[in-house]
Parts: structure tokens; sequence; C-alpha cells
């Protein structure tokens, strides 16, 4: 193995162009030395076609105007071979993967064979016969392909990879000649078992063979949620939608809830206490600006534990485009509800604020708003401009929603040019399904990378919250991806529980678990990591930015 990890994520089912630039991040981080891992990648897709170097478009069999009406869409794509289909119960691996150098180049066929090997033997142990086929690329059975496989290697490092057919739709590969063989029919693992075969099966299978054949000696696999039948539990998020938590009108229901503390949840311990002080003239001046201003902030709507030091030293953060979120997450108080019309003089009374709290460092953010075709990003972007105008010496940092993954509403707020471009992850891949609606972990880094290329000047950031049941280990791999996208600064803070009503508690992290993740951070190469039982995302923001400058 050239690095010192494979990496394995499951990251559930991505749009093809964010999975794409995801790749390109983290082949970027291998090449440029922000990781020494190599990241084995494994997703589903929405219906997809691609098309390879080695393809012209001519053996897709229909227009391209009508793929819409399949719900289907086409890449034209850097990797070798020709057409392919991907779709819903199909596993695509993306090895991120550094090849052995030959006397003449690099290791590219052999790569494709290691693959084509792992694949095999996966399939053996789910008890289907396959080999590789002479002169041709992907995986056989004697019912036909049942993976396609197309790589591109640059600078010693490979991106794509295989395509494993589990139960897909086999009709999508109808309306194409698959990789331009007309005469060799497609097969899938539930076709072939006559059988319901899960992608979570697949994965289980495969992984432990892509270490075997690419003579890997340690393998740090982190795993979102994979598709629920109906046997299995519901997710926490779900029912707590269904009772109501959110919405901010039901009262039904409520945990009892002793000292505090709900059943099953750790005492609060000392390093948590805070001190609330609404009586300092900096909490109360700021609290009468903002409401003469008509202006949120995430600090009273969030329930931030530092609203009492931040607004008592004038600064906060303030929230556009309403109090009501379209979205519903576990964590989070900020109401769930329908939001009202945009005030497009908001930007102009916030830059107001800004210049009467004199700040050198504002931080915006934003409720979700995917009613919005743009999510917000024109707000944003005309906020900066509002106060760059007024106050040309201030650096701006926004907090932004992930805009559904639609890069051009990420440039609107990026060609703004703020400072500081900070996006939450919240939680590690696991929970990502349980903590987050609507949101995605794959998206969220995608995200973080495109800024970065957008914007190179530009600072990124990301922030995680702690102790709603993820592990120390999850955590160091979490940054280790950071790193490896262009992340320069993380938040770490500790979770509260805002009412009886959202997730319990899992745990109090101890400050010096903190201090290891800081620790870690800066190992990683990370700019700097503020961790600490209170920290949030803009809670010493200005300081944390000097530090990642210098």
């Amino acid at each position: 193995m050239t690095g010192s990890a494979l990496r394995v994520r499951w990251l559930g089912r991505l749009p093809y162009a964010e999975a794409w630039d995801l790749q390109k991040a983290f082949w970027e981080g291998r090449v440029q030395g922000r990781s020494a891992d190599d990241y084995l990648l494994l997703l589903e897709h929405p219906h997809t076609y691609t098309v390879g170097r080695n393809g012209d478009g001519s053996n897709l069999l229909i227009g391209e105007g009508e793929l819409a009406a399949i719900d289907a869409t086409i890449h034209h794509v850097d990797r070798g071979g020709d057409i392919t289909y991907h779709g819903p119960g199909q596993l695509v691996g993306y090895p991120i993967y550094a090849v052995p150098k030959l006397p003449n180049g690099f290791d590219m066929v052999g790569h494709v064979r290691r693959i084509e090997q792992a694949l095999i033997a996966a399939l053996g142990d789910l008890g289907v016969a396959a080999w590789p086929e002479e002169g041709l690329t992907g995986v056989w059975t004697e019912r036909g392909k049942i993976a396609a496989i197309g790589v591109r290697v640059a600078r010693g490092v490979s991106m794509h990879g295989f395509a494993l057919n589990v139960s897909p739709d086999l009709g999508y590969f109808g309306k194409i000649v698959p990789c331009g063989i007309s005469d060799r029919p497609v097969t899938s693992l539930a076709e072939i078992l006559d059988r319901s075969v899960s992608i979570e099966e697949a994965v289980a299978a495969i992984v432990p063979h892509f270490a075997t054949v690419f003579g890997l000696t340690k393998t740090e696999a982190q795993y979102g949620a994979f598709a629920r039948g109906a046997a299995r539990e519901p997710y926490a998020v779900d029912a707590m939608v269904a009772a109501g938590v959110f919405s901010g009108s039901n009262s039904n229901g409520v945990p009892l809830a002793i000292n505090g503390v709900l059943p099953g949840e750790p005492a609060r311990p000392d390093w948590m206490r805070i001190r609330a002080d609404i009586s300092s003239d900096g909490y109360r001046e700021l609290r009468r600006l903002m409401r003469s201003k008509e202006l949120n902030t995430v600090c009273e709507e969030a329930g931030c534990p530092n609203i009492y030091e931040c607004w008592s030293q004038g600064t906060g953060t303030l929230m556009l485009l309403g109090d009501k979120c379209t979205r519903a997450c576990a964590f989070c108080d900020v109401q769930t509800g329908r939001p009202g019309e945009v005030d497009f003089e908001e930007p102009q009374r916030a830059a107001e604020a800004v210049a009467a709290m004199g700040l050198r460092h504002a931080v915006l953010t934003s409720v979700n708003r995917d009613d919005l075709d743009d999510g917000g990003a024109g707000i944003f972007a005309e906020t900066i401009n509002q106060i760059r105008s007024l106050v040309p010496d201030c650096d701006v940092e926004v907090l932004i929603p992930d805009f559904k993954g639609d890069v051009v509403a990420l440039e609107t707020v990026m060609l703004a040019k703020p400072a500081v471009l900070n996006h939450n992850t919240e939680t590690v891949l696991r929970l990502q399904r349980e903590i987050r609606t609507a949101a995605n972990y794959g998206r969220s880094l995608a995200l973080l990378a495109r800024a970065k290329w957008i914007n190179p000047a530009c600072t990124v950031k990301s922030g995680l919250i702690v102790g709603m049941g993820e592990t120390e280990e999850e955590i160091m791999s979490t940054l280790a991806d950071m790193r490896a996208v262009g992340v320069d600064l993380v938040t770490i803070g500790q979770y509260l529980r805002p009412t009886a009503r959202h997730r319990p508690v899992d745990r109090y992290v101890h400050p010096d678990e903190f201090a290891r993740y800081a620790a870690e951070g800066e190992r990683l190469g990370l700019s700097h990591v503020e961790a600490g039982p209170l920290v949030r995302s803009s809670y010493h923001a200005q300081e944390s930015l000097d530090s990642a400058l210098r």
C-alpha cells in the first residue's frame, strides 16, 4: 500500500456531478499531499449515463432531449471506456488510489485487473461465479456483464472505478449500447440469485477483498445510512418530526426531565456550567440594536451558550432570510415552518448594524430556504456587498446552507468574495441521516471543495457537534476527510439539547478529548481547529481566522 491507510466511505445516494467533484477533491488532496491515504468512495447515483473518452455519444439510443422523460442525466467524463449507466440499486466505487509506478509509467492495466479481481472474489462470496473476459474490461457471468470498469490515472493517482449491478432497473441499459458492446447482455446480482440483494450486502462483501487484493494492511471504514427496510427501526429524527418537535406548536408527549436531565442522559459536568449575564451594557445594547433593525440572530434562535459572552463584547451572528427553516435537524432549535417573503431591504439593515457595532469581522448565516430557487444565495451576496460598501475594512464570514448542491448558488456567494466561507458538516458520516434532514455528508464535502476552487484566496471552514453518539475515531476520520478536500478551519463543540423533545445528549465530551481533536487537526495540516465544550461555528471567529492566516 502506498498510503498509510485505505479510508472507505459509504456515502449513500449522491448526484453524479457532486460525486465527480468530490472525487476530484480527494484526488487533488492525494496528489498535493493534503492526504497521505487512499480512499474508496462507495455510493449510488440517481439515473445517470456517463460517456468516457472512447465514446462519442453514438451509443446512446435515445436523444439527449429525451433523457428528462426517463428522469436521467448524461455526463461526458474523463475516464476510459464508452457509455455506461449508473442508477439506484447499483453500487458505484471510486478508488482514489496511488497506483504503483512501473519503468514505463504507472500500472493502469494492473489497477484495472486488481479491481476486477476484488469484485470477482466478492461475487464468489455472494454465490455468483464471475470472471474477466480476454480483451474486454469488466466482470462477466454466465448471464452477462455484471460490473463495468472505467478509470483514469493522472499524476499517479486514480479516479473513477467500477459499477456493480446489485439490483438496478435493467431497463435503463436498454437505452444505450452498454460500453459499446452490442452482442452481450447485462445482468445483476438480483437477477442471477433470483432474490432481493441489498447494497449493504454488496458493500460488506467487497471491502475486505479490496484490502486483500490491493495489499492494504490498514482499513478505516465509515458508513452512512443504508436504505432501511420495513423490519428496521425508523430514524429518530423522523419520529421527532412526526411528534411536532420542530413546529413549535405541539407540546404533547414531552419527556419528563428531572433537574434538566432526561432518563438515560449523563448529568451536566462542571465544565459545562454557563454564566448568564443579561445585565451587561454590551448585551442590552446589542439586543436593542437587533430589534431596532428588525434583524434575527442565530445566537438567539439556536440558543447559543455563548450569547452572553459574545453580546457583552458587541459581537453576534446575523441570521438572514427570516426565522423559519425549511428543514428539521435533530440538534437545532430554529423553528421549522413555511418561511415568509424575502425581505430585500434586509441586507442594507444588516450592513447598518455591522457599522453600528464597529465590527472588523462580521458573521452572517441563514435558515435553510429550500423554497427559493437560489436557496437565498442572492441575499447573502447582496449583504456582503452592502457591508463592504459601508465598512470596507470589515471581513465578512458567511455560514451557508448546502443550497441542495446547486453550484450556481454557491458561485453567487463566492463571487461576492467573503473572507471566510463556512458550511457545517455537523456530525460524522454514520449519523448524518439521524441528525440532518435533507442533508448529505458527500454533498457538504463537495460544497467545501467547490468553494475553494471558485475562490482559492477564501478561507474555507466547517464545524462539528459532538456528544450525539459519535466516537472519537469517527471525529478523527472526519477531520481527515475535511483536510483531504481542502478545508482550512474547523470548529468542534459540545451538543446541548435545546428542549426536552430534542435528541438526548449521548455524552459530555471531556476537555482533554477536545484537545486531542485540536492536536489531530494540527497533525493533519489544518490551519486551525477551534475545539472546546462551548465552541460554536462563529465562536472566536476573528481570532480563528487570524490564527489560520498566520
